[in-house]
């Protein structure tokens, strides 16, 4: 057990001391950063962005509840930016130590963070807020950030506030990492998020070492299962082949970093074993076309199988009909291309970008097909059209949802229910408690019964701002 702490005093006698605090991800599923305190020294684990509706983008405005130039360093478990998209903030008011992750995973944030200025120059518009932060502020940070390989320990702090942390391959995309700390005699591990193992290309996520005394545990998908990926690769050909016979438009909004180079795998095999009608193909996002040399970059992070294909038929992102659209010009011109036709293109929650274009043309069509890959975050618009509204509002206009709503939760980067409690068995003896995070609430209570009835550890779903010794 732990003993939570708001107010907490180090007693002189005490030789060891470490508290953790959630100051996001808590009961909500963005927005990852978590405060580890050792013996007076204070580390970060992510700095994220809150996504998903007003309320929650608001908060990104908030100061930060630690003073930033107090912080000794920050480790990144992954690229998606609500783990990275406050790290420029923290620069720009203070923020001067290292900052850790994998080599794929600072090449990516780089690019993410600065996709992300003019989305935040509009939002800051709207809230009547200034700047979240420059390019200069990103550049800033990255000149602090260091890639470091899976399972090299790294040494930070000393005496009695020195941590030792080392990533582990998390499995949930490109360069994605589980982080073990260890510390003032006890070993945390923050899960991150936990892939939907074995994903194609990056293979299998690792096994978490079975000696952690906490861990800090991603529940996304807590209370759901996911259909197999040979079901899902059907589903995609299935989907595929009804929109073609109506003659329509499939779109798909995708994020640019995993859920697209996923699709364009798939897409590559269904295509060149003639399981789909040779119709064209649009990946209609700048931001995924650059994220996709990353994946080229980085081919030693794939799996083994992924290696072996390269080497036997070259490029696994390419087929015929495929076309990347870079420009604005070239975008525009996919609307004179006649259906039957595919459309990929950001964000993967309808909240910006290319696919509110794309939706507001084809969302009215009956004969059209909206293919819905991944989570979509309370109060974002994905989520109103998955939660079947028969209106949206886009570009101050109301355009009517007539078209296919389909949901492939088998495209998901996430562990489901059954991979989460997985993940966790060969800790249970050692565990002392769960922290589960980055999930919905609700989802969070079914896990967390899952969790203590079949493994026997306690699980705890923290608070925003809520504290622990540990």
């Amino acid at each position: 057990m732990v003993a939570r702490s708001r107010d907490v005093f180090i007693p002189a006698s005490k030789k060891t001391y470490m508290k953790l605090t959630f100051h996001g991800a808590a009961k909500q599923v963005t927005g990852s950063n978590y405060l580890l305190e050792v013996n007076g020294a204070k580390y970060l684990i992510d700095c994220g962005l809150h996504q998903g509706g007003n309320f929650c983008e608001r908060h990104n405005w908030n100061p930060f509840p630690y003073p930033p130039n107090e912080i000794s360093a920050v480790f990144v478990t992954h690229s998606h930016v609500d783990h990275i998209g406050r790290l420029p903030k923290l620069a720009r008011e203070g923020f001067r130590g290292p900052v850790y992750s994998t080599f794929p995973t600072k090449d990516a944030a780089e690019l993410l963070l600065l996709d992300s200025d003019h989305i935040l120059a509009q939002d800051a518009e709207k809230f009547k807020q200034p700047l979240l932060f420059t390019k200069d502020d990103v550049l800033k940070v990255m000149e602090q950030w260091h890639g470091v390989e899976y399972h090299t320990p790294i040494i930070v702090g000393s005496g009695k506030s020195q941590i030792t942390a080392t990533f582990g391959n998390a499995g949930h995309i490109l360069g994605s990492s589980f982080l073990i700390i260890e510390a003032a005699g006890k070993k945390i591990i923050f899960s991150g998020d936990l892939g939907n193992s074995p994903s194609p290309i990056i293979g299998a996520r690792e096994v978490a070492p079975v000696d952690a005394d906490y861990a800090v545990m991603e529940c996304t998908y807590g209370d759901r299962v996911h259909e197999s990926m040979e079901e899902r690769k059907g589903l995609l050909e299935d989907r595929i082949e009804e929109t073609a016979k109506r003659n329509g438009v499939l779109v798909i909004p995708a994020f640019a970093m995993e859920r697209t180079q996923e699709l364009l795998f798939e897409l590559h095999d269904l295509v060149r074993e003639g399981r789909v009608p040779p119709i064209p193909v649009f990946v209609d996002s700048p931001l995924a076309i650059k994220l996709t040399e990353i994946y080229k970059k980085y081919a030693r992070y794939f799996d083994a199988a992924t290696q072996k294909l390269i080497r036997e038929k070259g490029s696994i992102f390419d087929f015929p009909g495929l076309k990347f659209t870079l420009s604005t010009e070239e975008s525009k011109h996919i609307n004179d291309v006649p259906p039957p036709k595919i459309i990929i293109a950001g964000s993967g929650m309808s909240h910006g970008g290319r696919i509110m274009h794309h939706e507001r043309r084809y969302l009215p069509g009956l004969e059209n097909t909206l293919l819905i890959v991944g989570y979509q975050a309370v109060g974002s618009l994905g989520r109103q059209i998955l939660d079947g509204v028969k209106t949206v509002r886009m570009f101050g206009e109301q355009i009517p949802v007539r078209c296919h709503i389909e949901v492939m939760r088998g495209y998901s980067a996430h562990a489901d229910q059954p991979q989460l409690l997985e993940w966790l068995h060969p800790m249970r003896t050692h565990l002392k408690t769960v922290f589960l995070t980055h999930g919905e609430e609700e989802g969070a209570k079914v896990l967390a019964a899952k969790i203590s009835d079949e493994l026997a550890i306690h699980a705890h779903i923290p608070s925003p701002d809520e504290s622990f010794e540990l």
